[in-house]
């Protein structure tokens, strides 16, 4: 399973997801989505622009845990 980090990095920042949103041209509802980890993909295009305005790696806000089976 992939788990969406956002939240840590966005703190780490101080910054709000709505400020966030703006900077990178999204809704703020499309970032919840992909906050709460409900979203089924991102764009790569997404993801540069997340990292360049927090400064961080995608690694940063995008980790895989393994399912437990």
């Amino acid at each position: 399973m992939i788990v969406v980090n956002l939240d840590v990095e966005l703190a780490k920042k101080k910054m709000r997801s709505g400020e966030l949103a703006e900077r990178i041209g999204i809704t703020p509802a499309n970032l919840s989505i992909l906050k709460t980890g409900k979203a089924k993909a991102i764009r790569f295009s997404t993801l540069d622009a997340i990292c360049k305005e927090l400064g961080c790696q995608p690694g940063d806000i995008l980790a895989y845990l393994p399912d437990d089976d």
